[in-house]
């Protein structure tokens, strides 16, 4: 492993424990949010998954989220937050919103297939458009679309979201702009999804 993505994975993994370091008996299944968040999709039910791709508890759960979020009822609107806790993570919130925006969110899960199981590195802008190319995407196309304004403006978005929802850890999950939760939070993977689905059939039930 080169020794720059070795660093960069010992980073995601330092930030990524932050989402695990407390045992059950330490923390509530939830927090509540205050000021309550505005949600950016209006008569919805928000539920976000803030991410990032080195970290290795998000590949962890990340197959857990992707069933999970298969059930969902159509009053619920879910999106997943790629987050930069520093500058070495910009580029890799690009790809997922060049993913977004070219119709391929098929490939993210890849992604984290690449980083995890293929030990690649995909911090920088070059590695990843080969990497998307690779993947079939036009080079041009993808290229174009990564340096957008479009794409920008929802990386600015994201960067927001996790200041205004204080996401100091990932995986972590918002639901309704009320509540988080998070593996700290419940202890496991499983035990945060069925915390985050809970909270979803509350404030459906019109409870708060």
């Amino acid at each position: 492993m080169k020794i720059a993505l070795f660093s960069r994975l010992v980073s995601g993994l330092v930030l990524g424990l932050a989402a695990l370091a407390m045992t059950p008996a330490q923390a509530a299944p939830y927090d509540t949010l205050d000021p309550v968040q505005p949600s950016d999709t209006p008569g919805k039910i928000e539920v976000l998954e803030f991410f990032f791709y080195t970290c290795p508890h998000c590949n962890a759960i990340e197959p857990l989220i992707e069933k999970w979020r298969k059930t969902l009822p159509e009053g619920v609107a879910f999106k997943s937050v790629p987050v930069a806790f520093n500058a070495s993570m910009r580029d890799m919130q690009k790809l997922y919103y060049t993913l977004e925006a070219l119709d391929r969110l098929d490939l993210h899960p890849q992604v984290f297939k690449a980083i995890h199981e293929q030990r690649k590195d995909l911090t920088q802008a070059k590695e990843i458009i080969d990497w998307a190319a690779s993947q079939g995407l036009d080079r041009q196309t993808f290229t174009d679309t990564f340096n957008s304004f479009g794409v920008q403006t929802k990386v600015s978005r994201a960067d927001e979201l996790t200041k205004s929802y204080h996401v100091d850890g990932t995986p972590t999950i918002a639901i309704g702009g009320r509540y988080l939760t998070s593996p700290s939070n419940t202890g496991t993977y499983q035990g945060a999804i069925d915390e985050a689905d809970k909270l979803v059939k509350q404030l459906l039930a019109g409870k708060q």
